[in-house]
C-alpha cells in the first residue's frame, strides 16, 4: 500500500512526472476527478483515514485491480483476499455494505468473475460520492492542497 507523505504535503514533488497538484481545482468538479488520479486518491485516502474510513477507498482501489485481472488463478487468490479482508462479517477492514450483498459474495466466493465485487463497488462508491466526497471538498487536507496549488 501507498502512503502519503510530508514531502506530498509540502510540495517537494520529485517522483511525478509533472506537478501532481496541477488537477486539485479539478478535485472539486466530481468525485471521479479525485478517484481519477494518483495524488487526488492518496490525498481522499488520508482524509477517509481521520474520518475512520480508510476502508472505503482500499476497497474500492482493490476493485479496480481486481478488474484487470488476466488468469485463474490469480482472480482466486485475489478475490479470496478482498473477501477476507473487506467483505466477511468481522473482516479487519470491513466496509458497509447491505447483508443481502455480502451474503451474495460469500455464496459466490469459490467461483469468483471479474463481477464478483461490483454491486458491494457500487455501494461503496455511492456512500463515499455522496457523504464522504462533500466533507474532503470541506476539509483542511483539500482546501490546504487547493491553497498551495493557488499559490503556485
Amino acid at each position: 500500500m501507498w502512503k502519503i507523505s510530508r514531502s506530498f504535503l509540502t510540495g517537494r514533488l520529485c517522483c511525478f512526472p509533472k506537478d501532481p497538484l496541477g488537477d486539485v481545482e479539478t478535485w472539486s468538479e466530481s468525485v471521479d476527478k479525485v478517484l481519477g488520479c494518483k495524488a487526488g486518491q492518496i490525498a481522499f485516502r488520508e482524509f477517509l483515514k481521520s474520518q475512520y474510513s480508510e476502508e472505503n477507498i482500499l476497497f474500492w482501489l482493490a476493485c479496480e485491480e481486481y478488474k484487470k485481472i488476466k488468469t485463474a488463478p490469480e482472480m482466486i487468490s485475489s478475490a479470496n483476499r478482498i473477501y477476507s479482508e473487506f467483505v466477511q462479517t468481522e473482516a479487519p477492514r470491513q466496509i458497509n455494505i447491505d447483508c443481502g450483498t455480502r451474503e451474495n459474495i460469500t455464496k459466490n466466493i469459490s467461483k469468483p468473475s471479474l463481477t464478483s465485487f461490483d454491486t458491494a463497488q457500487k455501494l461503496i462508491y455511492s456512500l463515499m460520492a455522496r457523504d464522504c466526497y462533500p466533507r474532503f471538498l470541506k476539509s483542511n487536507i483539500y482546501q490546504g492542497l487547493l491553497r498551495r496549488s493557488d499559490s503556485r
